[in-house]
């Protein structure tokens, strides 16, 4: 297992998003309800009637909520861990439900992660720790590439299993509802570590099993 805070700054070096925890700023909730109001200003709203004029607080403590995996560590839950019963054999978690935010846009991401791995010396985790994971890294501005990588890399470093596999299946409202506004297009991408990285035949099985 390899020491997460030497590996926060380098996993996701070449865009220089760290896997680990970011500092919440003291005054967030404020500098955020401001910008919610000049944004309304900008587009010729009043924030002061009546509909509106709680918003600006609202959507500040919206923002927080959905960007709150900015100040966690999602690798914490996998250090919960069991080998008592040398289980060698693929685990899989399939339809973990997620919400995220694209950064190009600040606009909703919706889908669903499968995730397997192959234990290592049977270090086992729990699974419920495995859709947290999912969570953690889906409730930043995200990417989904990047963040199919991330849930990739978090069970590397942590569980250091003989291989991991992770298929993000998401519709994106940036398409759906905005420029070529086609609505139900699913974007797909994985990413394989380890054994399964370079064995075809036994990726192409366990892609199966996540897929059927």
């Amino acid at each position: 297992m390899t020491d997460l805070n030497a590996t926060a700054m380098t996993a996701c070096k070449d865009d220089q998003r760290p896997l680990g925890a970011l500092s919440r700023p003291a005054d967030a909730e404020e500098r955020l309800a401001n910008a919610v109001r000049t944004i309304l200003e900008a587009v010729g709203e009043n924030p002061e009637r009546e509909g509106l004029q709680d918003t600006p607080q609202r959507v500040a403590k919206m923002y927080l909520e959905v960007f709150g995996g900015l100040y966690e560590d999602p690798r914490e839950h996998l250090k919960t861990q069991f080998s008592a019963d040398q289980h060698h054999a693929a685990v899989i978690v399939k339809d973990i439900r997620f919400h995220s935010m694209c950064e190009h846009h600040l606009l909703p991401v919706h889908g669903k992660a499968h995730v397997a791995y192959l234990p290592a010396g049977g270090r086992l985790t729990g699974l419920s720790k495995l859709a947290r994971v999912v969570e953690g890294f889906a409730r930043r501005p995200q990417l989904q590439e990047r963040m199919t990588d991330q849930v990739a890399q978090a069970m590397e470093d942590v569980l250091a299993p003989e291989a991991v596999l992770v298929v993000i299946e998401a519709e994106h409202m940036c398409m759906s509802m905005r420029g070529v506004r086609s609505p139900g297009s699913t974007t797909v991408t994985t990413v394989a570590r380890g054994t399964w990285k370079h064995d075809h035949a036994a990726r192409m099985e366990i892609l199966s099993l996540l897929r059927g």
